[in-house]
């Protein structure tokens, strides 16, 4: 295998990256790198769990350095063979090496072997008299060569001393170096350089083991043979500690295998369970272990002391939700709006970064800028991990890997990039499609941890096109003559609606080569194809990231509103060990990765999460738990806490809920939908209206689905499946949440419920100008108090958990502020609070010129006079400047293609339609509820869209 600084072949760029230039990261430690790895006499480093490797070929002790170990004999026990005739004792030996503290349990005749083996060492270092064994020799001085015997004429009157003069005999060994070094002495005492890295918790367990093969409980993975031939039997070394067990090659200091604790997690013993004499059976979700003990007294210990390493576990039990991790009382959290600011503090949290940083998006651009405008390309995805990895820093990134018939966001482009610049940056890529018989589902999931100490979780890939604020420009155009910019092909028709094509012409062969590093003086925020219209152009040849993939000075842009969170300490080690899971789970499951270049997580300990090496500004305190949607297929595990969570608020709440989602399908039938958030909502308002209480909703989504596509020709089939289901879910048929409510209360529906969309005109040239503002927020805030930030959609395939996976977080205030509800006061939660504040007046305008109350939103001169008359105002005066779509008085495909664009206001009397557009307030438009009512949506029979099965679109 090639050295770490050998490329194993050149990529070429023209070929699209395709082969890996590092096969191997373990070079030889640094000076300075082990200064750092072996200076701390309290605990080991965390790097100590990347660095095994280097760390012996460097020789260096497991030992805490300058710490003593003692011992302490306190115990016997004395039991029969299976003879029925000797009696052994077995000896108990406490041991104390700094802070840690552990116990052993040996047998006599194990003094005697460790004896034995340093006087057969002693004797060869004495037969090569050599230089460098000088310092061992004079450390062998002071050993004793005296030891016990069981065959003493005084052992019966010694008998009751053993323990102690075994504890003295013990004690003199630890005091000298070479003996305390010795591996068949760290064997003794069961030490491994993992024993006391301060940041994997207690001592815990750990000894030689024979582990069988097999025992995967994910198909696929075993052998098809059920007899014990079919099995192998491995030596290796097994560490229990306080939340997972591993086994490692001891000899290779390779960790081969990590088994994390579960509310599955149980421990067997006995011939029934294992089919083996002596054996211990380990089962959790994802594998039954199977190991083979020296004896049964020593199977009976180890389970015994594994059980009690896992009780107080966490992950030890099920949650609240049916979810994997508990409420975190106590975490510094904040909330983000959009991505300006989340990706300017990712950016800062990455770049402080000493030991770790996992990332898992559903797409990830290995070029897009995380603090805008750009100057330079310090603050630059790609530029940071680099940076961070030439700083020993281990990056691990997981990516979901696409069907490329379907999706064009090239993992493949975005793995080789990133793994052709530093050895320490590792990416994989699930699930493969064929052996895992997975083609439909996605991993939808977006999150950053760094040191397992703060985490960023939410709905924002580090991608192109996220990078937003609330302003939400439409238009980005470079200075003339401003320096790196590669213009888009020429349009031939102005578009100002997002709905033209644009032509395509040949590109160069080595897009990467148009980079220039020379960003000085740039005053744009979107760059290249971080500029970009999705609807009116899908992305393409994203290998080539500093070409527009629209024409800037025609198509204006299409806003992104997302949002986010970051955690701290406990939490945060929740989402990281989510990751290790998932990492882990990757690793076994595709073959490619199994090789010693793709390293087993291990999860920091929950003891010390407390200690934070860094908290990102502007954060607060509250409780947080993180939930997720996970599946066999996507993690090895089963969950849906996000879908419980959300049905649970909103059947809790007393006073209102608002939700912004990138899509909005719901309302179960069992045979479509399976998903029960819009029955919730259903309910809960009959509720409110039987009890004649004020009860809001508030729903904002996207006005059309993220497809590419002519809304003005009908969009396309995607476009109008998703609003097929929209529209089912809205206010069509009889699962709907608008047909069930009218059953019960006419119109009345319209004092509780508002389904609204986000809109905003902008000047592109000389052209007035609109878009719709894609809403892409996966959120849900009830009552001021609580609320839910993450990636999961409101639709079946992300609240399910068993189609894509995802991750989220509830967040709950403890600390309350005096506010205002229904026109009565009211204890709001701070975070809440701000954070509802923050969406409305964003999406309300309300700013100095515009002072409208958005204290209370329950009252109804809010819900009515400024809400939805907001709303109303701006649908209105968009339509009649814009006729733009969708568009309620578009019912047919009929009237749509009858609609003629030269009538509008915009382009007959501009200087109207700016006073027009004068009186918009906001962002806020009404759902047109009777776009395309007329018309069946679902996709023809004929077309490949209805070729897939219908889960896809729900």
């Amino acid at each position: 295998m090639a050295e770490a600084d050998e490329p194993v072949v050149e990529a070429s760029r023209a070929q699209g990256l395709m082969r890996r230039l590092y096969s191997r990261d373990d070079c030889p430690l640094l000076p300075d790198e082990l200064d750092a790895l072996t200076q701390n006499e309290d605990e080991h480093p965390f790097m100590v769990v990347h660095r095994l490797r280097a760390l012996k070929e460097a020789g260096v002790a497991p030992l805490l350095k300058g710490k003593p170990v003692t011992c302490r004999v306190d115990n016997t026990e004395r039991y029969t063979t299976r003879s029925k005739v000797r009696v052994c004792t077995l000896y108990t030996v406490r041991l104390m090496h700094g802070e840690f503290t552990w116990t052993v349990k040996r047998k006599y005749k194990h003094f005697q072997e460790l004896h034995r083996d340093l006087f057969k060492h002693k004797i060869m270092i004495h037969l090569l008299p050599l230089g460098r064994f000088s310092t061992q020799r004079q450390q062998l001085e002071a050993m004793t060569e005296e030891m016990p015997s069981l065959h003493d004429a005084d052992r019966v009157r010694r008998a009751s001393s053993k323990p102690k003069y075994l504890e003295e005999y013990l004690n003199n060994l630890l005091e000298n170096c070479f003996c305390r070094n010795y591996h068949r002495m760290l064997e003794f005492l069961e030490v491994s350089p993992l024993s006391f890295v301060g940041d994997l918790g207690p001592k815990g367990l750990e000894g030689f083991i024979l582990k069988r093969s097999g025992g995967h409980r994910i198909q696929g993975l075993n052998c098809f043979g059920h007899h014990q031939f079919c099995f192998r039997w491995s030596r290796r070394w097994l560490v229990v500690k306080d939340s997972f067990l591993l086994y490692m090659n001891h000899e290779a200091e390779v960790i081969s295998f990590v088994l994390l604790f579960d509310p599955e997690f149980k421990v067997l013993v006995g011939r029934c369970y294992t089919d083996t004499k002596h054996g211990v059976c380990i089962q959790n979700f994802t594998r039954t272990l199977i190991i083979k003990c020296s004896s049964y007294r020593q199977a009976q210990w180890w389970s015994h002391e594994i059980q009690r390493l896992a009780k107080p576990c966490d992950f030890f039990k099920v949650h609240r939700f049916q979810g994997f991790a508990p409420p975190r009382e106590n975490t510094l959290t904040k909330w983000y709006v959009n991505g300006s600011d989340y990706f300017a503090d990712v950016a800062w949290a990455l770049d402080q970064a000493k030991e770790e940083i996992f990332i898992t998006d559903w797409w990830l651009s290995p070029e897009v800028h995380l603090k805008r405008p750009a100057t330079s390309n310090y603050w630059r995805l790609d530029h940071i991990l680099n940076r961070k990895a030439e700083q020993g820093v281990k990056v691990c990134v997981l990516l979901y890997k696409e069907v490329e018939l379907a999706l064009g966001i090239n993992s493949d482009y975005s793995k080789r990039v990133l793994m052709n610049m530093h050895p320490n940056i590792k990416v994989m890529r699930h699930p493969d499609h064929v052996s895992s018989i997975v083609f439909l589902w996605a991993h939808h999931e977006k999150m950053v941890a760094i040191d397992q100490s703060v985490a960023f979780v939410g709905g924002i890939d580090l991608a192109f096109g996220r990078w937003d604020d609330s302003s939400y420009r439409l238009t980005d155009l470079p200075a003339p003559g401003a320096p790196n910019h590669v213009e888009a092909p020429e349009v031939g028709d102005a578009v100002n609606l997002g709905s033209g094509e644009s032509d395509s012409r040949p590109q160069p062969a080595d897009a990467r080569a148009a980079e220039k590093e020379d960003l000085s003086g740039n005053a744009q925020l979107w760059l290249g194809k971080d500029y970009s219209n999705f609807i009116n152009k899908d992305w393409v040849q994203l290998d080539r990231p500093f070409e527009d993939n629209i024409n800037r000075s025609q198509v204006p842009r299409m806003p992104w509103r997302d949002l986010a969170a970051v955690l701290h300490g406990k939490a945060a080690r929740d989402v990281a060990r989510h990751f290790i899971q998932r990492w882990n789970f990757t690793k076994i499951f595709k073959s490619k990765y199994k090789d010693n270049f793709y390293p087993c997580l291990l999860p920091k300990s929950h003891s010390t999460a407390d200690s934070l090496p860094f908290t990102v500004p502007g954060t607060s305190r509250a409780s947080v738990q993180v939930l997720r949607s996970v599946d066999r297929w996507s993690t090895g595990t089963c969950e849906s806490s996000i879908h419980k969570a959300y049905v649970h608020i909103i059947e809790n709440s007393q006073h209102y809920i608002y939700i912004e989602n990138q899509f909005f399908i719901s309302c179960a039938d069992g045979k479509t939908v399976h998903n029960e958030i819009g029955d919730a909502i259903v309910k809960r308002i009959l509720r409110a209206h039987s009890e004649q209480q004020k009860f809001r909703v508030y729903v904002v989504v996207p006005l059309l689905p993220g497809f590419e596509g002519d809304i003005s020709a009908g969009g396309g089939n995607a476009i109008q499946a998703i609003l097929h289901f929209t529209y089912r879910t809205m206010c069509r048929g009889e699962f709907s949440i608008l047909t069930r409510l009218k059953e019960q209360m006419q119109e009345q529906w319209t004092q509780y419920i508002s389904l609204c969309g986000l809109r905003t005109h902008s000047q592109l040239g000389q052209s007035l100008v609109t878009e719709l503002i894609y809403v892409h927020s996966k959120m849900l805030i009830a009552d001021d108090r609580r609320y839910i930030i993450g990636s999961a959609n409101i639709n079946d395939r992300s609240m399910l958990g068993s189609r894509d996976s995802e991750l989220a977080v509830l967040v709950e205030d403890e600390e309350t502020v005096l506010s205002c509800m229904g026109g009565a006061e009211y204890q709001a939660g701070p975070l809440t609070l701000a954070l509802r504040k923050e969406c409305f007046r964003v999406l309300l305008g309300v700013d100095s010129e515009c002072s409208a109350d958005i204290q209370d939103p329950v009252s109804e001169e809010f819900f009515q006079e400024v809400w939805n008359k907001t709303a109303a105002s701006n649908a209105r005066i968009y339509e009649t400047v814009f006729h733009c779509l969708p568009s309620n008085s578009i019912r047919s495909l009929r009237a749509l293609r009858e609609l003629n664009p030269g009538d509008r206001l915009c382009e007959t009397e501009p200087e109207r339609a700016k006073e027009e557009l004068g009186a918009v307030r906001g962002l806020l438009v009404h759902f047109p509820l009777n776009f395309l009512s007329e018309e069946n949506l679902l996709p023809p029979l004929s077309s490949k869209e209805r070729m897939v099965p219908m889960e896809v679109w729900t």
